[in-house]
């Protein structure tokens, strides 16, 4: 159980972490200032944070109308939650898959 608060937590803290980026790329390009790359934004919301990425682009109406970075997010936001949802459904497959990498990887030995 602590370790299932713990993830939550963890989760919750990032994707206010990336909501904050979001708002410093919003104020940098309200100010002229240094800008955070789009590629830095869409990995932050690959690797877990698009919760705080999507909401940060509602929020502060910010890259709302940029083509391709708004494609991209929603892809990864669908991705996402196909994988959440397979996790669900079938939660054993991640261990499944391993072992299937491994026993290929000793058949194909030298």
């Amino acid at each position: 159980m602590v370790t299932v608060a713990l993830c939550f937590i963890t989760y919750i803290a990032f994707n206010l972490f990336v909501f904050l980026v979001y708002w410093w790329d919003k104020e940098a390009a309200r100010n002229g200032a240094w800008r955070i790359r789009e590629s830095m934004l869409l990995s932050l919301a690959l690797i877990g944070g698009s919760l705080g990425a999507i909401s940060a682009q509602r929020l502060l109406r910010h890259k709302t109308r940029k083509e391709p970075f708004r494609s991209i997010l929603i892809s990864i936001v669908i991705l996402q939650i196909g994988l959440v949802a397979s996790l669900a459904i079938m939660p054993d497959w991640p261990m499944q898959l391993v072992e299937a990498l491994q026993t290929l990887s000793q058949k194909a030995g030298p």
